[in-house]
């Protein structure tokens, strides 16, 4: 998997990193084109980036947990990283909520940008049950019923999940089953604003994110740190 790494020139290796992931047609560098890593150095955030080319291919083939797992969270464990944060626009979001459902306890944090979360069938089966909350299914062996069923632990407080955002447009075309995941969330970590499932949308969700997640900063005065 390729990678593309924008990390802080520290006297001490940060202990957070944040790994994103794009969308099914996107690339790395539109995360550096679109402005989102300026957006974290603009605010200080304590933090180094890696940016993963987690194409379509990874998904189709079923490798992506694997892949993820191998070639980026591990090898960030080994460097001696404390907390990963996972980020993922449209199908990256699936990909990272299939990480962190595959592989408890090694995420610390999940944003998904307007993710795609699976088959139409399941998110209109648990709105037709009323929500997250309320939805149940006998269903076993489909992942998307998996992933739901994991999702729905955040409706339970349950301590060992991550601590998990959402954001999307309103206008968005997955905003029906973003909905049904930023219900189950408390008010302070979902983010619905006027959009599409565009870049636009996505720097302004991602600025919003940003600003109020428990990131570590540093002081930009402080000659100790700044950004590579």
């Amino acid at each position: 998997m390729q990678l593309v790494d924008d990390l802080l020139a520290c006297d001490a290796r940060p202990t957070t990193l944040i790994v994103m992931l794009p969308g099914v047609y996107d690339k790395p560098q539109d995360f550096l084109d679109q402005g989102f890593v300026k957006a974290v150095r603009d605010r200080s955030i304590d933090a180094d980036v890696q940016l993963a080319d987690a194409h379509l291919g990874y998904y189709n083939n079923q490798q992506i947990v694997n892949r993820l797992h191998d070639e980026v969270v591990m090898p960030a464990k080994a460097k001696g990283y404390q907390k990963i944060w996972l980020v993922g626009i449209s199908l990256g979001g699936y990909g990272s909520m299939l990480y962190s459902m595959s592989k408890p306890g090694l995420v610390d944090g999940l944003f998904t940008m307007a993710p795609y979360m699976g088959s139409r069938e399941v998110p209109t089966e648990v709105q037709s049950q009323g929500g997250l909350q309320t939805w149940s299914s006998s269903v076993q062996g489909n992942l998307d019923v998996d992933l739901w069923r994991w999702l729905k632990g955040y409706t339970q407080q349950q301590n060992d999940l991550p601590l998990a955002y959402i954001g999307f447009g309103t206008s968005d075309r997955f905003v029906k089953p973003n909905t049904l995941l930023a219900d189950a969330l408390p008010k302070a970590r979902s983010f619905a604003i006027p959009g599409g499932h565009d870049w636009e949308t996505w720097l302004t969700l991602w600025a919003r994110f940003l600003d109020a997640a428990p990131l570590p900063r540093f002081d930009k005065r402080s000659s100790a740190c700044g950004a590579r």
